[in-house]
C-alpha cells in the first residue's frame, strides 16, 4: 500500500479566493468579530479583511465561497494526536491507563504492519479535515508505522502537521517495567537514526507546512542519558520536542522514588524544558511545577476527554494559565477519546473546569476557543503564520454552518461554535490557501476508499493480535 493510494488528486492549486457573507471570527489580539465580512486569499495568504466593499476594491477572485450562515474561524490546531490509534477505535474502552497500555494498545500496536500504519493515519487525517482541524502535532511514530509513508501521505492530504519520532531505549512505563509489548520496543540508536532521517527528508516541506520534532517515550521507557540526547539532537536540529508527562499520579511517584524530584524538575535536569517543548496532559503537576513549565515557556497540550476517560484526573488548567503556561489542546488518540474532533474537545475543557471548580466563567467560550487555536500555534511557534484570521498569516479557516437546528437561536457566535457545534458542522476548509474540504466533500483524500480499506484493516488486526472485544452490549 502507498500513501498516494489514498489521495484522490493532485493538491488543489493556491488560486486567489473570496470567502464571502461569513461572521468572521478573527481571534487577533483584540478578538474582533466581523459580521457579514469577507476574506480575500492570494497565494496561501490573506490579503484583506472586512466589509465586501472594503475587500472587493483591488481584489478579483478566482474563486468565490459562500459563506452565509456560517462562522469562519482559525482552523483548529491539535498538539497532541496519535495517528495510528484511529484504527483502534473502541478496542479498549472503560480501563485505566496502563491496564489499557499492556492488554490492548500495546499487543494491537505491536502487531501493526505498515500498511496498517498509512490506513490509520488516512483515517484519522479524513476525520481532522471533517471536523475542523487545519494542524496537528503527532505524539510518537514507531518505525513499525511507517513513518515515511505518513508523511508522503500527510504532503498529499493538505493539512498542516508536525511529524514526531518516538525516541525510547527501556521498556516500561513508570514503575511498571517490561510491560510493553515486544513488537512496541525500538533501539534508542535506531529511533534517532530515523528520527534524523525523517527530519532531514521532511521538515520544512512545502513552505513549512510539514515539520519534525522528536518524541520522547513516557517515564520508564526514558533513561536520563536519553532524555539528555534528546535535548542535544532537538537542539542540534533546531526542532521541537513533545512528550507524555504527568499524565497519571504514578508518574509523580515513579520520578521522586527514582531520582528525587517531581517529574518537571527531572525535565529541567536534563535539558528537556523549553520554549519549543510540548508536554501531553500535565494532569498531576505540582504548582512548583506549573510555576518552572511558566519560567521555561514551555506548552501543555490538555487533552480533557482522554484524561475523563481514563479516570487519569483533570487538569489544572485555569491555574496553569494564570501563571503564564501556554495551554493548547489535544484530542489524544481513538481508543481513549473515541474522536479527533476538536469543536467537542473545546466543550468538554470547557465544562470539566466549571464543574471541578464551581465556576462558571471559570474557562469561558472565547477562552477555550483560543486555547484551541492561537494558543495551539504558539506551542508549535507557528503564531506568526497561524491561529488567528489576520491579514498576512497564512490561510488556515474553517468554516462551521451554525444555521442548522442544534445552533439556533444564535446570539453569540462564539458561544454556539464551543457550546452547540460539533465537527460535523464544519463545511469548508481551508489550510494555507487550498480549499482540502468544501460542502463536506473532501478534495485531498478519498474517504469511500479509506473507509473500505479501514474496515478490513481493523478486523485483520484483532485477529492476528488474538484480541476479541467484549460486543454483548452492542
Amino acid at each position: 500500500m502507498i500513501s498516494s493510494s489514498f489521495a484522490k488528486k493532485a493538491l488543489p492549486k493556491k488560486s486567489k479566493i473570496l470567502v464571502e457573507h461569513a461572521t468572521i471570527v478573527t481571534m487577533d489580539a483584540q478578538e474582533k468579530v466581523i459580521h457579514d465580512g469577507c476574506i480575500a486569499i492570494d497565494e496561501g495568504i490573506i490579503v484583506a479583511l472586512g466589509s465586501r466593499e472594503e475587500v472587493m476594491k483591488e481584489f478579483i477572485p478566482e474563486h468565490k465561497i459562500d459563506a452565509s450562515g456560517m462562522i469562519a474561524v482559525p482552523g483548529f490546531i491539535d498538539t497532541h494526536i496519535h495517528l495510528a490509534q484511529a484504527l483502534l477505535r473502541g478496542v479498549a474502552d472503560d480501563l485505566s491507563l496502563v491496564e489499557w497500555l499492556y492488554k490492548r494498545i500495546w499487543p494491537l500496536q505491536g502487531n501493526f504492519t505498515q500498511n496498517d500504519g498509512l490506513i490509520s493515519s488516512a483515517l484519522c487525517m479524513l476525520e481532522m479535515i471533517k471536523s475542523g482541524t487545519t494542524t496537528f502535532l503527532e505524539s510518537g511514530l514507531h518505525t513499525r508505522y511507517g513513518s515515511f509513508a505518513i508523511a508522503e501521505l500527510l504532503e498529499l492530504s493538505g493539512m498542516r502537521g508536525i511529524l514526531s519520532k518516538m525516541i525510547m531505549d527501556t521498556n516500561g512505563y513508570a514503575s511498571a517495567t517490561n510491560i510493553m509489548h515486544p513488537g512496541m520496543v525500538e533501539d534508542k540508536d535506531a529511533c534517532l537514526r530515523e528520527a534524523k532521517q525523517l527530519h532531514n527528508a521532511w521538515n520544512g516541506k512545502d513552505s513549512g507546512r510539514i515539520g519534525v520534532w522528536l518524541a520522547a517515550r513516557s517515564l520508564g521507557a526514558v533513561s536520563p542519558a536519553l532524555l539528555k540526547e534528546i535535548s542535544q539532537v532537538a537542539s542540534e536540529l533546531q526542532t521541537g520536542i513533545t512528550m507524555h508527562l504527568n499524565e497519571v499520579r504514578e508518574d509523580s511517584k515513579y520520578s521522586l522514588d527514582q531520582y528525587g524530584v517531581f517529574p518537571v524538575f527531572h525535565m529541567q535536569n536534563y535539558g528537556i524544558l523549553g520554549r519549543k517543548t510540548v508536554f501531553a496532559h500535565m494532569v498531576w503537576a505540582t504548582d512548583d511545577e506549573i510555576s518552572l513549565l511558566a519560567k521555561w515557556g514551555s506548552s501543555v497540550s490538555h487533552c480533557p476527554s482522554s484524561n475523563s476517560k481514563l479516570a487519569s484526573g483533570i487538569a489544572r488548567i485555569p491555574e496553569m494559565m494564570q501563571v503564564g503556561v501556554n495551554v493548547s489542546l489535544g484530542c489524544d488518540g481513538a481508543p481513549c477519546n473515541n474522536t479527533y474532533d476538536m469543536i467537542k474537545e473545546m466543550k468538554m475543557a470547557s465544562l470539566i473546569q466549571k464543574a471541578r471548580l464551581l465556576d462558571p466563567r471559570v474557562l469561558d467560550a472565547q477562552r477555550v476557543l483560543r486555547i484551541a487555536t492561537s494558543n495551539g500555534a504558539y506551542a508549535l511557534g507557528l503564531q506568526n503564520k497561524i491561529g488567528s484570521i489576520e491579514v498576512g498569516k497564512r490561510a488556515d479557516i474553517a468554516l462551521v454552518n451554525i444555521s442548522n437546528e442544534h445552533c439556533l437561536p444564535s446570539f453569540s457566535p462564539v458561544s454556539t461554535l464551543v457550546y452547540s457545534c460539533s465537527g460535523s458542522d464544519v463545511d469548508t476548509l481551508i489550510v494555507d490557501g487550498r480549499v482540502i474540504m468544501e460542502k463536506r466533500e473532501v478534495l485531498t483524500l478519498d474517504e469511500a476508499r479509506i473507509l473500505e480499506e479501514a474496515r478490513k484493516a481493523a478486523s485483520d488486526l484483532l485477529a492476528r493480535a488474538d484480541i476479541r472485544i467484549n460486543t454483548h452490549n452492542a
